[in-house]
């Protein structure tokens, strides 16, 4: 009997194994097939629906991961590591789940003819290295970046993201916001705006150089056109404030009680006549100068009244994100303080305006000298729109600001892809000996899935628009996929760029994935309660997956 169990349990392993790695392959697979309908500027859309049923139009591979219901725990790692990917690269999210799909899939191919997963993730990390090589032989170095670059940039990000028509406009809006706030060193994202206004159309999106507010003036009597504006950016407190302990004030008559008023009124008034006594010597009597607060902290409405007598624009509790944007925008400097006002400190705008939508206000800064802050205005109908566009405007950001980052640009429409999968076969003979080759086909095979996708998403037949590509690939040509006439073309001719670091980090991160589920040989329920006291013999596998203990 003893030796029968110990024949058996061989067996029972090796079952578990094979449960394991299926489970892993079927939910890698399974994104896979949910995402890949969306790769490219011809993909489909999906609808989410939330608990409270508001819509979300989206292709955006990362707002579809961190908002879809996944339960299955191999699932959920695949998606948090494609999610990681484009907090790190702006981009490249649907690449890396269909890549991962792709190389389990090719790889049960071989292991299902006995290749041990050890020796497929062997010739993968193998392939990685070759792959990363041809990439940087393949990347184009642009030393000196033009703007009409940055825009075919932009395009080729937008496109996928948006229809057409939305990217067209984008597109410049995009490239001349990062141009605006990219500094001879630095180059911070932070400093441009997204202001979503529901108005209009997406067509009707706008940049604005400078800064727009989503609140206006709280007093009818200020003006709402300001030219040739000083601007001065305050954080302090122009209204009475409660104490911070408990306190009280005791008076025995209504003279003592008026005493109190004023005494306390004559504080705020004070920070109010040092104000105004700026703007008298910046302005005096020249009408066509004008005087404009931004306050972080609150005015109370005697204040706003002292200040709309006097002619000055305020607008109290702006954003604290915005006043360093307002001193990039105008040149001016935040004053915790009004007791050392000079002219120095003020900022200058040439036109300040409000103006009014519906029932918001929005105050527009605007006309400025070299602003180093820019806001993107989104227009749209409906709160599904607006998000769409926001989140492609954060893409075509950062795929723009990858370009200058980087300094070389890759050649898109599948093209490095295609290449790759060519270079890797003919060299898989001087890449390795023995079994391990068995790991560089199934990755060459699995760089495939992006242009067929591509094609497949277009209408075309993925094997004969495929096979064409790889007949006319000649040593010194660069072949991609025109996905309007499914024939092959050359994308540099074409306009069709990929960021650098997108492409690595997505070949980098995918092998990453699929070698640590291939290796997983059982799925265990974790925490205290399958562990056996006294023992470290696990309970049992997780419930309810077809094929694993525990079931």
């Amino acid at each position: 009997m003893s030796s029968s169990l110990q024949l058996l349990n061989p067996k029972a392993e090796s079952l578990r194994r094979q449960a394991a790695l299926q489970v892993n392959i079927a939910a890698a697979q399974g994104l896979q097939q949910v995402l890949e309908t969306n790769l490219g500027p011809k993909g489909t859309l999906k609808m989410l629906v939330d608990g409270a049923g508001n819509i979300k139009l989206t292709k955006d591979g990362k707002v579809l991961l961190n908002e879809m219901q996944i339960q299955h725990p191999t699932a959920v790692m695949i998606a948090r590591a494609a999610s990681a990917q484009d907090e790190i690269t702006g981009d490249g999210t649907t690449t890396v789940v269909l890549l991962v799909g792709e190389l389990l899939k090719q790889a049960e191919r071989f292991i299902s003819e006995g290749v041990h997963p050890r020796i497929i993730t062997d010739g993968f990390e193998i392939a990685r290295k070759e792959t990363l090589k041809l990439l940087d032989n393949f990347k184009l170095a642009k030393n000196d970046l033009d703007r009409e670059l940055l825009l075919q940039v932009a395009r080729s990000s937008l496109s996928t993201k948006v229809n057409n028509e939305v990217s067209e406009v984008l597109t410049p809006i995009v490239t001349d916001a990062v141009l605006s706030v990219q500094n001879e060193n630095s180059l911070d994202l932070h400093m441009v705006e997204i202001m979503s206004m529901q108005h209009e159309s997406a067509k009707n999106s706008e940049l604005v150089k400078g800064l727009v507010l989503d609140h206006g003036a709280r007093h009818p009597d200020m003006p709402k056109h300001i030219k040739n504006a000083h601007v001065l950016i305050l954080n302090v407190s122009l209204e009475y404030e409660k104490t911070e302990v408990n306190s009280g004030f005791f008076y025995s008559s209504a003279e003592q009680r008026d005493k109190l008023v004023q005494s306390e009124r004559k504080f705020v008034d004070d920070k109010l006549k040092k104000i105004v006594d700026l703007k008298n010597e910046v302005c005096g009597l020249d009408s066509d100068k004008g005087f404009v607060v931004i306050n972080q902290k609150g005015i109370d409405p005697m204040s706003l009244d002292v200040l709309a007598k006097h002619n000055i624009f305020a607008l109290r509790r702006a954003k604290r994100r915005n006043m360093e944007r307002l001193q990039l925008v105008t040149g001016g400097e935040a004053q915790n303080s009004v007791d050392d006002l000079t002219p120095e400190v003020l900022g200058f705008s040439g036109y300040v305006y409000e103006e009014t939508i519906g029932e918001e206000k929005f105050t527009y800064v605007t006309e400025n000298e070299n602003p180093k802050s820019v806001t993107i205005l989104i227009k749209g109908a409906t709160n599904h729109a607006l998000n769409q566009t926001k989140d492609a405007v954060r893409d075509g950001l950062r795929a723009v600001a990858n370009v200058i980052k980087d300094k070389s640009v890759i050649p898109g429409a599948g093209a490095f892809f295609i290449s790759a999968h060519d270079q890797l076969l003919k060299n898989l003979s001087n890449l390795s000996k023995g079994k391990t080759k068995t790991g560089i086909q199934a990755f060459a095979e699995s760089l495939l899935v992006i242009p067929k996708t591509l094609v497949k998403n277009s209408g075309f037949d993925a094997l004969d628009v495929l096979t064409e590509c790889q007949d006319e690939l000649g040593e010194d040509r660069i072949i991609g996929i025109d996905l309007n006439s499914g024939e092959s073309c050359d994308p540099t001719i074409e306009g069709i760029w990929d960021s650098f670091r997108v492409i690595r980090n997505a070949v980098t991160s995918a092998v990453g994935i699929s070698s640590n589920l291939l290796l997983c040989d059982e799925l265990l329920k974790a925490g205290r309660s399958s562990l056996k006291e006294g023992g470290g013999q696990p309970q049992g596998g997780m419930p309810g997956m077809p094929g694993i203990p525990g079931q």
